[in-house]
């Protein structure tokens, strides 16, 4: 990592606004009715637990676990579940949050398992849309950035378990 550069992408007060706008939409849409959010460890677990403090509705809580980057900056395209959910889905208003869509491969592996147990809906929040790097088709129900190529860490998001205390979302540059 000598000789690695941060460049801030997303200040922590642009990040702010822009996750209670989404937890208002959220709530929107979502009245009436609790929600069991889904956490995709661990890269969203900050964004989660911001976006939860934003809601005006009842919810419930669990997380996965995916690996699917086994070097640390790129995606292998094998997606392995190693922590699955405690919580039964089954009839359940169901919102995947996620940290980033980068191949979209992840994601669509994630929601084709869990359509399979029956929820009674089943939307996805990602905090970051890469959509340069899609290798699948994949939309997000709710998406807090778009955001150009690059490696990005900060806010929960990690390079090889560093840099998820950073505030901000900042560009990791020559992380050869």
């Amino acid at each position: 990592m000598a000789g690695a550069e941060i460049e801030i992408l997303l200040t922590k007060a642009v990040i702010d606004r822009r996750v209670r706008k989404l937890a208002g939409k959220i709530s929107r849409d979502y009245a009436g009715r609790e929600i069991l959010i889904v956490g995709v460890l661990k890269g969203a677990f900050i964004f989660m637990a911001d976006l939860i403090r934003g809601l005006s509705v009842p919810c419930s809580v669990d997380f996965v676990r995916l690996v699917s980057y086994h070097d640390g900056s790129v995606s292998s395209g094998d997606v392995r579940i190693t922590k699955d959910l405690e919580t039964p889905i089954a009839g359940r208003d169901v919102l995947i949050v996620e940290d980033i869509v980068d191949t979209g491969i992840t994601l669509s592996r994630l929601v084709e398992v869990l359509r399979e147990r029956k929820p009674a809906s089943l939307k996805v929040c990602a905090f970051l849309d890469k959509r340069a790097r899609r290798r699948v088709p994949f939309t997000a129900d709710y998406v807090g950035f778009t955001i150009p190529d690059g490696f990005v860490v900060g806010y929960g998001l990690d390079y090889n378990e560093k840099y998820r205390f950073l505030p901000d979302v900042c560009l990791l540059r020559d992380i050869a």
